[in-house]
């Protein structure tokens, strides 16, 4: 998983990527290509 500054870049990298907000950080996941999981915060 990387900890990036703009997960809207990498919400664009893959059509299946979907924005996630727990316990106060946001997450990027994608189920079909687990290798975009990305956090910010």
């Amino acid at each position: 998983m990387k900890v990036i500054n703009s997960l809207k870049t990498a919400k664009k990298r893959h059509k299946n990527c979907r924005v996630v907000r727990r316990r106060g950080r946001v997450y990027v996941i994608n189920k079909t290509n687990p290798r975009f999981k990305a956090r910010q915060g």
